[in-house]
């Protein structure tokens, strides 16, 4: 009996994840594809990595060798462009002719190019696929401003590309009154708005363009109010529209406003004939995200084989991250009175707004929007869509308080096991557990691979984390915590075999532990792996495009793309001359000064190239680096002490420069700060730090693991009437300890939290050595002290390095026009940016 065929019309997302479906229910089928593009499927939700890949083969969603292997033909660059429903037959436009059984429509969308006045010039560009980002890529090597037209999800992410490219100035247009009109609601639009500015992005709402100036080559905008922009680069994205038209022209039943219609099962008006994806219209909707998509592949291709599955409608929460701004919204996010009470939290301070939307009885949440902290959102999606009940006190969940890991254990407990978390995939919480128990999957990679979880856009990996550690603790496993994808190792593994494998930079570490080509989250973390164990220049050997953006450039970048430059002032003691010389700089380079809380004097607005100058006439006066840029020890603070002071006991501040020399410039999971006060009024506030020293009659008092900020907490004693240099050997061991043993990002006070025994363990550790490792950290120490070398001046004498600080590298000595700074108390300040102006 001859196999049946199956063809397919499209090799996008959806298309591809059809084909990979229905190879997966049933082997006996003959499949072909036929594609459009001259690649093969690739991952289109993250198409902006393009312009960071190495290669565009961590892009591609199945090897070459899987159409091989499975035996499906795919026809690269030859779109179908006839078909006729009578023969079941299609012709392709390289003159291909085949006969199909079944016909599957996965042709996608296109974007909307709306009708205005000189949208053909030169310079203007479609964001749609690696052909699109190719061609804007080569033409924003000669454009200094780009445009994007539309403020979505896709305009703002093709807005984050040009960021990427480096150009100079880049600005979203939107006609509505908000960015991401579909997404959020007016307050969360102004506070990513206000995020998004202080980055570097213009955003012009409610802007409706007239025409693009210039002769063939486009430089600028025009608006119907009258305004205009100047522009090198435009990128459309303003909508899509489904691509029904060969459905149209064979007869098929289509929309008014475009998309193929289907019913339940996906077949369009020819029962053997289905649409998915982006091209289908289902109950009078296009659905434009990825996850529908896959699950009207699963549909359709389960109707196929026999199996009874229908299309219920689909959730469109969606959670992405803009320009590292968390951006989330769920379930209904815009119910309000008289049909919801509304629950607001908004910090303008620290950039965060948080809506949730409760039933007016108060036991169920109904939707929400996140921006600027999101990481509940996968268990208030879940709470939604299960129907959870709400605790008595619903606010509580815009702190946080379900990331805590009592709360968190008790949310994945309360959802049903039919509780869909990948919806991508369609992978349900019953899946990943019996993945993990069954499947001895103990990690979100192998569950990944075991179930396809977390493998479409990527939103449900943190719970799926989650619930690989739930599961595992039920059977009292224990959970081994890797880093990221390209490392199957512990942060404490990784730090222990670059150690003994004595490995000094990122790409020779990935080689012998890793595999893959890295990402934000491995480079960052091994680069201060090997700066705590090597202590070398950090942008040597390669190191530097692994390092955190500020350690790139050894200086914190601020509001208006300007740079600060941080002294290091060890015990806040400076001569006047020293002082002199501050000033002259700071007038000579036009630099905002301050006096921190620190004890330190700040430098900020300090232009890229300016940045070794700077340093050069710092280091001679006898200035190094505060390494206010880095996961470093910042300052120790200090009190008089007995110099001056009535009530010193000690000399604080001697000790307080002692101290800060030993450790500067070491390396942590994060900043590290400290104090030493010469007496118990505490005038330096030592028992806010990550570890403080309190003078006392017989000696001092040693505290840690104390913390500022936005949550505080008091220090421990860790040991009481020791001499300066048992304090300095408990210090030595403490931090060893701390950076073998934290996870990336930790303070110490969050560290010493989640340590089991706390404070008693810690004490046990250090002072009493019950590892036995006190000599060692001791040794490891030194040889960091003994190393040191402060960045600034390596960084100023090594020419490669210094290459490094230039705005543009065709004409160097030029600095960046589009800084702007207004007058504030007698000093400049980073200029707010105004889209009225615009």
């Amino acid at each position: 009996m001859e196999r049946k065929k199956v063809v397919i019309v499209g090799n996008g997302m959806v298309g591809n994840k059809f084909c990979e479906k229905l190879k997966q229910k049933i082997n006996d089928l003959e499949i072909i594809v036929f594609s459009e593009e001259p690649i093969r499927a690739y991952d289109r939700v993250h198409l902006t990595d393009y312009f960071k890949i190495s290669s565009i083969d961590e892009l591609f969603l199945l090897k070459n060798e899987w159409y091989l292997e499975n035996n499906v033909k795919i026809h690269l660059d030859d779109p179908i462009v006839a078909v006729n429903l009578l023969k079941k037959e299609v012709e392709s436009q390289k003159g291909i002719t085949v006969n199909y059984d079944y016909l599957v429509f996965a042709t996608g969308s296109a974007p909307f190019v709306p009708p205005i006045p000189g949208i053909e010039k030169e310079g203007v560009f479609l964001y749609r696929t690696i052909e699109d980002l190719d061609l804007i890529k080569a033409y924003a090597a000669k454009a200094k401003r780009g445009t994007v037209m539309g403020g979505g999800l896709l305009g703002l992410e093709a807005a984050k590309a040009m960021v990427d490219l480096g150009l100079e100035e880049t600005a979203v247009i939107e006609f509505a009154q908000r960015l991401m009109p579909r997404q959020i609601d007016d307050s969360a639009s102004m506070l990513l708005q206000n995020k998004l500015s202080e980055l570097g992005l213009t955003c012009l709402l409610q802007k409706s363009t007239s025409q693009l100036l210039g002769d063939d080559r486009l430089t600028g905008i025009a608006f119907q109010d009258g305004s205009s922009i100047e522009t090198d680069l435009l990128l459309i994205s303003a909508g899509i529209r489904p691509r029904d038209e060969l459905a149209k022209k064979i007869g098929l039943d289509v929309g008014e406003r475009g998309g193929i219609l289907v019913n339940a099962q996906m077949q369009t008006s020819d029962p053997v004939v289905y649409a998915i994806g982006e091209c289908a219209l289902v109950n009078d909707m296009i659905y434009g995200l990825v996850a529908p998509g896959y699950e009207m592949a699963e549909i359709a291709a389960s109707h196929i084989v026999g199996e009874e599955k229908s299309f219920k409608g689909f959730d469109m929460s969606t959670k992405l991250k803009l320009m590292g701004v968390d951006v989330a919204s769920f379930g209904d996010a815009f119910i309000s009175e008289p049909y919801a009470r509304t629950i607001l939290l908004e910090d303008r301070n620290k950039g965060i707004y948080k809506r949730l939307n409760v039933s007016k009885d108060g036991t169920r949440l109904l939707g929400g929007i996140l921006v600027g902290e999101a990481a509940s959102y996968n268990m208030l999606l879940q709470m939604v869509n299960n129907s959870l009940p709400l605790a008595e006190h619903p606010e509580l969940l815009l702190f946080g308080q379900q990331s805590e890991s009592k709360s968190a254990s008790a949310g994945l407990e309360a959802l049903p096991d039919a509780a869909l978390i990948c919806s991508c995939e369609g992978v349900t919480k019953a899946q990943i557990c019996d993945a993990v128990i069954t499947g001895h999957c103990e990690n979100a990679d192998a569950v990944k691979k075991c179930t396809k979880a977390g493998s479409g856009c990527g939103g449900c990996v943190p719970m799926v984390k989650d619930l690989v550690n739930y599961t595992m603790k039920q059977q009292g496993k224990y959970i081994r915590s890797t880093i990221c994808e390209h490392f199957d190792l512990s942060r404490q593994e990784l730090y222990d075999l670059i150690k003994i494998h004595e490995l000094k930079s990122y790409d020779h570490v990935l080689d012998a532990l890793g595999r893959g080509h890295g990402c934000e989250v491995c480079k960052p973390l091994v680069s201060s792996l090997l700066a705590s164990l090597w202590n070398e220049m950090i942008l040597g050997k390669g190191n530097d495009v692994a390092q955190d953006s500020n350690d790139r450039y050894l200086a914190n970048i601020q509001k208006g793309g300007t740079y600060s430059v941080v002294p290091r002032i060890p015990g806040g003691e400076i001569t006047p001359d020293k002082l002199i010389v501050i000033g002259e700089v700071a007038k000579k380079y036009s630099l905002y000064t301050k006096i921190t809380g620190g004890q330190r004097i700040d430098l900020f607005g300090a232009h890229l190239n300016d940045l070794p100058f700077i340093w050069e006439e710092l280091i001679a006066a006898g200035f190094e680096s505060g390494h206010a840029y880095g996961k470093a020890l910042r300052t120790v603070k200090s009190c008089v002490g007995s110099t001056w002071c009535r009530f010193g006991l000690h000399d604080s501040v001697s000790f307080a420069i002692r101290i800060e020399e030993r450790y500067r410039g070491l390396r942590a999971p994060h900043k590290i700060k400290s104090a030493v006060s010469g007496c118990i009024r505490e005038c330096a506030e030592a028992q806010s730090k990550d570890f403080g020293i309190i003078a006392t009659e017989k000696g001092w008092n040693l505290y840690v693991c104390g913390n500022g900020g936005s949550k505080p907490q008091h220090a421990l004693l860790l040991a009481s009437d020791i001499d300066s240099e048992t304090c300095i050997r408990y210090i030595d061991r403490f931090l060893m300890f701390y950076i073998r043993t934290a996870d990336p990002l930790t303070r110490t006070a969050t560290w010493l939290n989640k340590m089991e025994g706390g404070i008693d363990y810690l004490r046990n550790v250090v002072v009493e050595d019950g590892l036995g490792m006190g000599e060692a950290w001791e040794q490891d120490m030194q040889l960091l002290v003994d190393s040191y070398r402060c960045e600034w001046k390596v960084a100023v004498e090594n020419p490669e390095i210094r290459k490094r600080f230039v705005h543009f590298v065709n004409a160097p000595e030029e600095k960046d026009e589009t800084v702007r700074f207004d007058s504030f108390r007698g000093q400049k300040k980073a200029a707010d940016w105004n889209v009225s102006t615009y």
